[in-house]
């Protein structure tokens, strides 16, 4: 059966995105070399760069968020694959500076291969590089080993984190402080009504019986361990909640960020009901929330479903979060 999907010829899909990125967001952004993104307007050169690197097919992510007050630039791989060590090795030629740059890499196998072979080359060149890798999903327990955890959506908000503090002028040790240190205190929990399907092939991507959900499901439909019937609003908020503040740390009198990320096929109207009740949750607990956010961040093409994302502040976490930014899918 043909994919409803208006595209051309699959084989061109990451290609023609990213010039349709360009060509949307021409103020903001600009191709360089194919597949690396960078911002239109480029930061001054004594300031860190902040680059990442990714699958297409997350659309906005990762790409939707270089500009100003978040990344100077993405590396883009095709879709659902991440892109090779040389073109990463290449993004960071561009932007070494004495400054020094930080790689944000979420914790996935194909991310991290190619991720620690640029580091290891730049490095060897003298590129003055470092690296901060997300791994904030806790569908394996709270208490798994940080390096067993997926990088999901969180890395949106520690891009705004660390992209203001680059732009404030903070050096390259002071950056990377500030952007683990929100790491550590952020969670992401996700789940699915139903997979997807690979944009290329038509391939299904997770199954899910029409009466059922999962949380804990993964970027791409990977299992999450919590398949359960289909729950209320009300009722997955309260499932979703409870796990999220155990891994924060987040208590009475803590200020922090609260998101639901549509991962392709979920209404903001369900993830405003949903964000209402975490919210509700929340403030039950004492706890502060600042403005949060409801859309699609980083998608997974048509999955139905959202990721929950919770971070604890400290007080340079919050303000960062109120620093200018102009990105195609982040403006403040």
């Amino acid at each position: 059966m043909p994919m409803k999907k208006f595209i051309n010829d699959p084989a061109n899909l990451t290609k023609e995105l990213l010039e349709g990125l360009a060509l949307c967001y021409s103020g903001k952004v600009k191709i360089v070399s194919e597949k690396i993104v960078v911002r239109a307007t480029p930061k001054d050169s004594g300031k860190v760069a902040i680059v990442t690197l990714g699958g297409a097919g997350h659309e906005p992510a990762l790409s939707g968020f270089v500009g100003e007050g978040l990344l100077d630039a993405s590396v883009v791989g095709d879709i659902f694959a991440a892109p090779g060590a040389p073109k990463v090795l290449e993004a960071l030629r561009m932007f070494k500076r004495d400054a020094g740059i930080v790689l944000v890499t979420l914790n996935h196998a194909g991310d991290r291969m190619s991720a620690s072979k640029a580091l290891r080359d730049a490095q060897k060149e003298g590129i003055n590089v470092r690296e901060i890798v997300t791994h904030e999903d806790i569908s394996a327990g709270v208490d798994t080993p940080e390096e067993d955890k997926r990088g999901l959506a969180g890395c949106i908000p520690l891009y705004k984190i660390i992209g203001a503090a680059a732009e404030a002028g903070k050096s390259l040790d002071e950056v990377v402080e500030i952007g683990e240190r929100f790491s550590k205190q952020m969670a992401t929990l996700a789940v699915a009504m139903s997979g997807c399907t690979h944009p290329q092939n038509g391939g299904t991507i997770a199954v899910l019986p029409d009466d059922e959900m999962e949380i804990g499901m993964g970027q791409h439909g990977e299992a999450g361990g919590g398949r359960t019937k289909i729950l209320t609003a009300d009722e997955t908020a309260e499932r979703m909640i409870a796990p999220l503040v155990q891994a924060t740390g987040v208590k009475a009198g803590d200020t922090a960020l609260l998101l639901i990320n549509g991962t392709g096929a979920t209404t903001h109207m369900e993830m405003l009901i949903v964000y209402r009740k975490a919210a509700q949750l929340l403030a039950s607990k004492g706890v502060k929330l600042v403005s949060g956010g409801c859309g699609e961040y980083l998608t997974v093409q048509e999955m139905a479903g959202f990721q929950m994302i919770l971070c604890k502040l400290d007080a340079d976490h919050a303000e960062c979060l109120k620093a200018k930014a102009r990105t195609p899918y982040w403006t403040a």
